[in-house]
């Protein structure tokens, strides 16, 4: 096929087929829906879909229960609500961050024009509004880890606005989207204070707090000129990856420790997870941003790699008896 008719398919049907594309009307979306969906960011979505579902169904078959009625309805429910929650997230950040979107993201929705701030802004509270709703009819303990992946997000982005100070920025992204969670993941079904999801989401939670510094590479020079300091903006690319490394790097080994010490002896292979944390350290340093994701390959891989771990421990789980382990 030709890139004469690609281009006629995308102005025709799609329009707007990458991230840094230009917005153009089409037969299916207008410009202003593609803009609303943008602001949700779909790809970041896909890791606690994909992984908030697989939790889910381990936690249901660790305690060896009879299926409950409607279990996958339950399962469908509850990842969603989690991917609602960072998609309110996502939009809030985007209402809150217009100034540094304009240097270093001005093909977003807001910097260009489509959708205003406040309007973003008022889409995050439904948003927020509607997952909490929805994760009250689950359970208690869901509905109190979703409440509480709320209040880390909103003080991210509005005052007292975490996100402007070093070390602290890390620390409050990774909680959420590390314990907190796989916390909320396995309460579905299963006691989330056992030692083995506990331990889980401690492991996620210290790897995210080095990995989630490769969002920060290409909102380097609009972070700084904004006010606000990243271990990017701070110390260069070089040294940030060597301090992020062991974050990323020791969690995987402790695995080993933790061994019939509070987690089951069938995990063992998540150690091996630790090989994918040197490409993304090479990546951090070495690679340019991505011509149609909005980040750099680091980025991509980090989150690859949170999710082979994640799932990893969910297959481990839900197939345990079955595995020479």
């Amino acid at each position: 096929m030709t890139s004469a008719s690609l281009s006629e398919i995308r102005d025709k049907y799609l329009g707007k087929l990458t991230i840094k594309e230009p917005y153009r009307k089409t037969r299916w979306l207008s410009v202003r829906i593609r803009a609303y969906i943008d602001l949700l960011r779909p790809f970041t979505l896909l890791p606690p879909i994909v992984v908030s579902m697989f939790i889910i169904v381990a936690s249901l078959i660790y305690y060896n229960k009879p299926l409950p009625d409607n279990w996958l309805i339950t399962v469908v429910h509850a990842s969603g609500t989690i991917a609602i929650v960072n998609a309110a997230s996502n939009t809030l950040n985007q209402a809150t961050d217009v100034a540094a979107d304009k240097i270093s993201k001005p093909h977003r929705p807001i910097p260009l024009g489509i959708v205003k701030s406040d309007e973003a802004q008022s889409l995050a509270y439904l948003l927020y509004l509607f997952a909490l709703l929805r994760s009250a009819t689950i359970n208690p303990w869901f509905g109190f880890f979703i409440f509480m992946i709320m209040v880390f997000t909103v003080t991210y982005s509005l005052p007292p606005r975490m996100k402007q100070h070093l070390f602290i920025n890390q620390v409050w992204i990774a909680i959420p989207r590390g314990m907190l969670g796989i916390l909320a993941s396995w309460s579905v079904f299963g006691n989330p204070f056992d030692s083995t999801p506990l331990i889980i989401g401690g492991i996620a939670t210290v790897y995210l707090i080095g990995g989630i510094a490769t969002k920060d590479i290409s909102d380097s020079e609009a972070d700084r000129r904004t006010g606000t300091r990243t271990l990017i903006n701070t110390y260069g690319r070089r040294k940030a990856a060597l301090m992020c490394f062991p974050f990323m790097f020791f969690p995987f080994i402790f695995i080993a420790m933790f061994l019939d010490n509070g987690l089951d002896p069938y995990l063992w292979p998540l150690i091996f997870v630790v090989i994918l944390t040197f490409p993304v350290i090479y990546l951090m340093v070495q690679s340019k941003e991505s011509q149609t994701l909005e980040n750099v390959h680091a980025w991509s891989i980090m989150y690859v790699q949170y999710m082979v771990f994640a799932m990893g421990f969910a297959l481990l789980t839900i197939f345990s008896n079955e595995l020479p382990l």
